[in-house]
């Protein structure tokens, strides 16, 4: 975590009576971060996905639940802290409408949430030598927004 992430989760859980958890990342999201973390800041966006691929190549750890995160900005500015929910692991072609809809994006519709990813896939996948497949395996997160920083 970058320093001022972690200042604002110790500060965070210092003015609580919970005990801190232990586990936390911090995190952009996609390809547009600032549009995607107001989303989440206006309880628009509630879900989030991955290419299960990319954890594997990066040896990262799959999310989980009561994992925290703190989402960045594109400058890496802490904007909020969110908790995971909910993981599933499915193909892409199998995600259902009401998750597409809770990722919060475009219109809001399936169709919307489907040419986006199709296109951002086949970008991320194509730049690590991969082709997109539309039954690829998705990290499919669902979070809820748990502290907006100065609000």
């Amino acid at each position: 975590m970058n320093e001022e992430s972690q200042k604002y989760w110790d500060e965070y859980w210092n003015d609580r009576d919970q005990t801190k958890p232990k586990k936390v990342s911090d995190w952009q999201f996609g390809a547009s971060p600032d549009q995607l973390a107001q989303l989440v800041i206006d309880e628009v966006k509630t879900a989030t996905c991955s290419g299960l691929i990319f954890y594997e190549i990066e040896k990262e750890p799959l999310p989980a639940i009561e994992d925290y995160s703190v989402v960045l900005s594109s400058n890496d500015k802490p904007l909020a802290i969110i908790k995971t929910v909910d993981v599933n692991i499915m193909p892409m072609n199998e995600v259902p409408e009401e998750f597409a809809i809770a990722e919060g994006e475009g219109d809001r519709t399936y169709q919307y949430w489907k040419e986006v990813h199709e296109k951002f896939f086949t970008k991320e996948l194509n730049e690590v030598g991969l082709a997109y497949s539309e039954d690829m395996m998705l990290v499919c997160e669902r979070f809820e927004l748990v502290d907006v920083k100065n609000k």
